[in-house]
């Protein structure tokens, strides 16, 4: 295969990049209201992009018609204050290569994608997925490593072979695989250009300290302001301070076992942030994609009682 087109300038993006949980109503439809009060809650906390159609945007329940009502809605009403990184998740590389062509007519900033997954790849093929995608777009291309929903991982070598090479801008590690996070950091030291990640909520400092350029947690939905202090603390070398408001984070998420294990790990997850941010009053509902189950009023009770422990709530 041919190589793909020259790197972007470089950096793209750094600093706090929530994945923008999707409200719902009570019907299951996307509740634009509360999806407005969102936006504008991480952006007045201070983040520096926005990541839509994630994970934590419950991404893959949404079809084709949703996403890009969703993405406009959210593009339109950013309107250039922050990039907008769009997720393109889907099982197959030509699926994908839809929803990125969707996203650039859309005007968003990059794209996020996953390896294939469903349909069971090799390395080789996950690489050549992403030089696909590469190839049929105009705008930077970012990995996501995530295992745990894709049962791919990627691995160091293909994450240095596709920066290397300009198929990829960067990396949104949400592996959990802080060794092979680290050793790609090294072997990238010398390319500026190519922006790295952390997915996690709870070793941000550590990330960051390592030299990622950014973070992508869920939770800065819940308080994107304290991410961003975490985010210039460790800017400034203030170690001691970042694990300070590190560890009130780390106290902070464990809003996400509050319904474990009644129910899975995903609406266990996002589940929280929405129900924390529904009694924060940024959304509306704490309803989940089917068959994902909304958390219940005492596990509410619970999340209330953390939001004040952590000074979210007075």
């Amino acid at each position: 295969m041919s190589s793909a087109s020259p790197l972007f300038p470089s950096p793209l993006f750094h600093g706090v990049v929530p994945p923008v949980v999707t409200p719902l109503t009570a019907d299951l439809q996307v509740d634009y209201p509360s999806f407005a009060r969102v936006i504008e809650h991480l952006i007045a906390g201070g983040v520096h992009a926005l990541f839509v159609l994630g994970s934590t945007s419950e991404v893959v329940f949404h079809d084709e018609a949703t996403r890009r009502k969703a993405l406009e809605f959210a593009v339109d009403r950013v309107n250039g204050r922050v990039p907008v990184l769009a997720g393109v998740v889907d099982p197959t590389t030509d699926r994908v290569i839809a929803h990125a062509r969707t996203a650039q007519s859309i005007g968003v900033s990059a794209v996020v994608a996953t390896a294939p997954f469903y349909a069971r790849t090799s390395a080789p093929e996950v690489i050549d997925h992403f030089r696909y995608l590469r190839q049929a777009i105009d705008v930077p291309v970012v990995a996501y490593d995530i295992p745990v929903c894709v049962h791919f991982k990627l691995d160091r070598h293909t994450v240095v072979t596709l920066a290397r090479e300009g198929s990829i801008v960067g990396l949104k590690d949400s592996s959990g695989d802080d060794g092979n996070f680290r050793y790609a950091l090294m072997d990238l030291a010398d390319r500026p250009e190519i922006m790295m990640m952390t997915g996690s909520e709870i070793v941000c400092d550590s990330a960051l300290l390592m030299g990622a350029h950014g973070i992508v947690p869920g939770l800065a939905n819940v308080d994107p302001a304290g991410y961003v202090r975490l985010y210039d603390l460790c800017r400034k070398g203030d170690w001691a301070g970042a694990r300070h408001e590190q560890e009130r984070l780390c106290r902070l998420f464990e809003m996400v076992w509050v319904a474990a294990p009644r129910v899975s790990a995903g609406s266990a997850g996002v589940g929280a942030f929405k129900t924390a941010m529904r009694r924060l009053g940024i959304i509306e509902t704490n309803e989940m994609a089917r068959p994902q189950r909304a958390l219940n009023e005492a596990e509410a009770a619970t999340i209330e009682t953390i939001l004040r422990q952590t000074g979210l709530l007075g």
